[in-house]
């Protein structure tokens, strides 16, 4: 069957995201309950996204080497065994804070591998599906965000019936679940990797990833939007909203609506957006949707007294991003030689989503020092005020047309994904053109 490992990968991921996604509700919300901290609660969040954001940036020529299938399997499976042992430690009372931090962080170093290598391993089992790529990657990020529509109210709806420690053990099994699903169901696919590359020194690989990235002004410039809007967004989701829910509200609900509601639309936006993403021009969807969908949802959360307007605007968040990710993931696919992928997705990755462990522990340090209310307007205005450069620079607009100066890769010696010839048989080289994602809290890091 054409398609078998396509929907195999993207049922992995849905798995996983689902728990991910109930993760990101459960372990802020743990982190205040047993210690009682926002501040504490934003360095859990910190630890997390640091060793991340590391494994990204600089973990691309180690894939290269190991096989992006086979590193995607493995993370999975050690991130399952990281964090089983958080609920299992404090049943027993073992749990202390350097504890907790040491193994959220171990889970953070995991995950930023096995999304570095998914990312490599999805164009290539996209063109071997035949699929067109801006509309797989659509399809990709709306069953992210069906995850975290299922994910988020679950999670809160668990947690009030249960606890926080048991959602984080379901998380625990569905990274399990997903490991297996890839090490069963995906096949190994093509690495479009010069034979000269497995020989090539780790430190010039790096900088041939960075160099690309660098010479590349609109992945640039994608790269730095995106971390100044993931800080905020990291601030938003693991502090901010949580915090909001908690002395605000009053109930752990209030924050799983909060992300269900987004989720909603985002998903509703997302099916629109698969059937026309071809015949839509990139640039004026993407910055548009990306402007309406920021900065508004910490504004509604410090001026609003009804509750039905905080979740009215993140509906209409939710719809407005939901062509964001696509369109991002299908540009950087056609940008970035294959040969080149893990290496300059992983820095991208790893810049962009540099602001996030920052804004979680800035969040944290500002709601402490200065207040919620304070704090959601300095976080939406660092938003609304990255979101309009796209309006001014007409580098941007080079969205709405593939590139036609990148080197052509078809000539590149390939190698099977695995290192061993006894391992999975490839998939049928075809050429391909994304997190994450990804990711990171609503909405969903980029």
């Amino acid at each position: 069957m054409k398609r078998q490992g396509l929907i195999a990968l993207l049922t992995a991921e849905v798995v996983s995201l689902v728990g991910s996604r109930m993760s990101m509700i459960a372990l802020p919300w743990f982190t205040l309950v047993t210690t009682g901290s926002a501040a504490r609660t934003g360095i859990v969040a910190f630890v997390e996204m640091l060793p991340y954001v590391l494994a990204c940036g600089l973990g691309g020529p180690l894939l290269d080497r190991l096989g992006h299938r086979r590193v995607s399997v493995a993370a999975d499976l050690g991130s399952a065994a990281a964090l089983i042992a958080v609920p299992v430690l404090h049943a027993g009372g073992q749990l202390h804070f350097g504890v907790l931090i040491t193994l959220i962080g171990v889970v953070g170093l995991l995950r930023g591998l096995g999304d570095t290598a998914k990312r490599v391993v999805f164009p290539e089992t996209v063109a071997a599906s035949g699929m067109e790529m801006t509309r797989a990657t659509s399809l990709h990020d709306g069953l992210g965000r069906l995850a975290t529509l299922l994910g988020a109210p679950l999670a809160s709806v668990l947690i009030a019936t249960l606890d926080a420690s048991t959602v984080l053990a379901i998380d625990a099994a569905t990274f399990l679940l997903a490991g297996v699903i890839v090490a069963v169901l995906v096949p190994g696919v093509r690495r479009v990797v010069a034979a000269v590359t497995d020989r090539e020194a780790y430190l010039p690989a790096l900088r041939a990833g960075l160099a690309f990235l660098r010479r590349d002004r609109l992945m640039l410039g994608i790269t730095l939007l995106l971390f100044v809007t993931n800080l905020a967004d990291a601030a938003y989701g693991t502090v901010l909203a949580p915090f909001w829910a908690s002395d605000v509200i009053g109930s752990p609900v209030a924050l799983g609506v909060l992300s269900g509601v987004f989720a909603v639309g985002a998903v509703l936006g997302n099916v629109v957006f698969t059937a026309v993403a071809p015949r839509v021009p990139r640039f004026a969807v993407f910055a548009v949707g990306f402007l309406i969908a920021g900065a508004p949802r910490f504004a509604i959360l410090s001026v609003a007294d009804a509750l039905w307007i905080v979740y009215v605007v993140s509906f209409v968040a939710g719809v407005s991003i939901s062509a964001v990710n696509p369109i991002l993931g299908a540009v950087s696919y056609e940008r970035v030689p294959e040969h080149l992928r893990a290496r300059v997705l992983g820095l991208g990755q790893a810049i962009g989503w540099g602001g996030m462990p920052l804004g979680s522990l800035l969040a944290g340090w500002a709601v402490q020092g200065f207040g919620l209310n304070v704090a959601l307007m300095l976080f939406g205005g660092a938003y609304l005020a990255v979101t309009v450069l796209p309006f001014v620079s007409p580098t941007w607009r080079q969205m709405n047309r593939p590139p036609t100066d990148q080197p052509s890769t078809t000539d590149q010696p390939s190698t099977t994904d695995q290192p061993s010839t006894t391992d999975q048989t490839s998939a049928p080289a075809e050429p391909a053109h994304p997190a994450a994602p990804g990711t990171p809290a609503e909405p969903v890091p980029r």
